[in-house]
């Protein structure tokens, strides 16, 4: 595993807005896509990363099955008018991509050590499925890549294309400043329709709710039995119809399933170091302060928000809207690199088969400012 310096494309900006990437560069004017580096991994590293994502899969599987069967649901912060609903669709396994990102801190010897697990609403999805296959096929053809990622997405939508009788396969994010999930959102509906699926866009907030039919509705009235959404289930179940959310789930198909929210909350690492103390690719996380460097992470953070590193030297904060929900506790894994040049690997998972990595590169902590940076398969 070593970092390569290299030479952008001349026409790199048209080349991936072209592909989607509309936000490639920052409001600064600097490069969130960077082809400047490159990450080069050996065929037996690759598989060293594949080996570890498939395993975490299968812990947070029992994971997962241990906080059903313990009802331990209101420990993650769950309301409880959610706990039958998860209960269901955990047992009832509806249909879902079951998509998700493990995020890896690695330096190229010893086991890969978990961070978190995006499992409910992962980006950077477009340029780890996409893009970088386009640089490398352009820049470094005879290469290779881990990157089979948008052929798992098409074939995972085909096996699960929305039931007969569902008129089309509604896809939803909200507006965000910088388009990331709109575009995500868009690129899941190319995916679906590659997959053979008739599909609409539609923003979070243009969802209604027709109260004489009990259905969520579109801007024309017509009843949704299928929505793919790019909006966390903790603030769903949050909204003015959380409540018909949950009641509704017998008539709408929601995709991701409700069971997402058991997995995308960080308190899962707790309870993963619970169930299997000193597995090699865990970092010891607790509830509680630990001894020693650690990092403070609220349980329903995102994109590195409202995180700390304490007993470090140096230590590092970051600010943000979470932690009302409480924090976890995770032991401190330094990251390979200097600067804001510190990797951390997206290992990403289809229906819980390892099918590729991104990589983002950012300071201690790996904030909504990391730029995303290509990797290769080479032989050393």
């Amino acid at each position: 595993m070593r970092r390569i310096d290299c030479t952008p494309r001349s026409d790199w900006q048209q080349r991936v807005s072209q592909l989607g990437l509309v936000w490639h560069s920052r409001a600064d004017g600097s490069a969130y896509w960077d082809e400047h580096p490159a990450w080069v991994f050996t065929p037996d590293e690759v598989a060293v990363l594949e080996t570890a994502t498939a395993e975490l899969y299968r812990l947070y599987l029992a994971a997962g099955q241990h906080v059903i069967d313990a009802d331990r649901l209101g420990e993650l912060g769950i309301p409880s008018f959610c706990h039958a609903a998860i209960r269901a669709a955990w047992d009832g396994e509806p249909r879902a991509l079951n998509l998700g990102r493990f995020d890896l801190g690695w330096d190229g010897s010893g086991p890969p050590k978990l961070f978190e697990f995006d499992a409910d609403t992962p980006t950077s999805l477009l340029e780890a499925a996409v893009v970088q296959w386009d640089w490398k096929q352009a820049v470094f053809p005879a290469a290779d890549q881990f990157n089979s990622l948008h052929e798992a997405l098409v074939a995972r939508w085909r096996e699960i294309a929305p039931p007969t009788g569902t008129s089309r396969l509604y896809l939803a994010a909200a507006a965000d400043a910088s388009g990331e999930d709109e575009v995500t959102i868009a690129y899941h509906a190319d995916c679906a329709a590659e997959a053979g699926i008739a599909t609409s866009l539609i923003a979070m907030g243009d969802i209604g709710w027709d109260r004489d039919i009990r259905r969520f509705v579109d801007l024309d009235g017509r009843a949704m039995g299928a929505i793919c959404k790019l909006y966390p289930w903790e603030w769903l179940v949050h909204e003015p119809f959380g409540r018909q959310v949950i009641d509704s789930l017998s008539t709408t198909l929601w995709m991701e399933p409700i069971w997402k929210m058991l997995w995308s909350n960080k308190a899962m690492l707790a309870v993963l170091w619970e169930l299997f103390p000193g597995h090699p690719n865990l970092l010891e996380t607790r509830r509680r302060p630990l001894a020693g460097a650690q990092v403070e992470k609220p349980i329903l953070g995102r994109e590195g928000a409202n995180v700390r590193i304490i007993g470090a030297e140096g230590g590092a904060a970051s600010d943000g809207p979470y932690g009302a929900e409480g924090f976890v506790y995770q032991a401190l894994y330094p990251l390979p690199g200097r600067d804001d040049q510190r990797p951390v690997i997206g290992s990403w998972t289809v229906d819980g088969a390892p099918v590729g990595i991104g990589i983002r590169e950012d300071g201690p902590i790996t904030g909504n400012l990391a730029r995303f940076v290509p990797h290769l398969i080479l032989e050393q």
